[in-house]
């Protein structure tokens, strides 16, 4: 079958968050260091595109194409991680601690920033010739939204850093619905279709991603965005991190673990 039922593929997910727990340090990085500089790709590349062709529609279409290629390779999002290294613990799987799940998203963390901060630096340099001239338009618009998206949030106070949290929680919700998807297919085709539809809802929608944001907000400062990194931290990375958590995790990861993994074993068939 081309198809996997509910109790299966979440039986998936709860292998894969056990396999990430027990990941070596350097593959965490590495495949975390990759996962961040691709979506960072797909992210400038997005954005392009919409200025371009001047519809956000055709961008947030295009956007999924860097989210398909780092899951098929296997790397790995601090959004993946928040939802299915916790279902390993949440199971009771042997040797799986509160500690190694920090270690684990600690290092994926290390790895996307540093990824997308690579990617950043990249990509601000072939706009600029080497900071030789103006960026044009697409660096403008990359650095404008690196303002709106923290002063803009800061001019609200909290029902500002509230609006960003909930912003992180849709966001995930449906990010690991894509991660999901994936599992549910076993062809390339039907992995690449599962994932693009939710994917392409969060980044036509405005929802906030944090390993996004790990490129959108240092490719602003280099191009010289009015915030600090202060600004950054408190009003995005901090609340859209922490929204991504709880929504994937609460949304996707225990919704279905509750329901296909802690009582689809109690159904008896008459």
């Amino acid at each position: 079958m081309s198809y996997l039922v509910p109790t299966e593929f979440v039986t998936k997910m709860v292998d894969a968050g056990e396999s990430k727990v027990y990941m070596s340090t350097k593959d965490t990085l590495i495949r975390a260091f990759m996962a961040g500089a691709i979506l960072a790709l797909a992210a400038a590349f997005a954005i392009t595109v919409t200025m371009k062709t001047g519809s956000p529609l055709v961008g947030a279409m295009l956007f999924p194409v860097g989210f398909i290629m780092l899951y098929l390779m296997g790397f790995d999002l601090l959004t993946g991680v928040f939802v299915l290294v916790p279902l390993a613990l949440i199971d009771k799987r042997p040797g799986v601690t509160v500690k190694q799940v920090l270690r684990n998203w600690g290092l994926v963390f290390v790895g996307n920033f540093a990824g997308a901060l690579l990617v950043a630096f990249m990509i601000s340099f072939i706009l600029t010739y080497g900071y030789q001239i103006e960026p044009g338009e697409v660096g403008k618009k990359i650095a404008t939204i690196g303002e709106s998206r923290t002063l803009g949030y800061q001019e609200h106070g909290i029902w500002g850093w509230m609006t960003v949290f909930i912003r992180g929680m849709l966001c995930n919700w449906m990010v690991s619905m894509g991660v999901v998807g994936a599992m549910i297919s076993t062809t390339v085709s039907g992995k690449a279709i599962a994932m693009w539809m939710p994917i392409m809802l969060f980044f036509f929608m405005g929802f906030e991603h944090s390993i996004v944001n790990m490129f959108l907000f240092p490719f602003s400062m280099i191009m010289g965005g009015g915030f600090t990194v202060w600004d950054y931290l408190l009003w995005n990375e901090l609340p859209v991190a922490l929204g991504n958590l709880v929504g994937g995790l609460a949304f996707t990861g225990l919704t279905l673990y509750a329901t296909h993994v802690k009582t689809g074993a109690k159904r008896k068939l008459n």
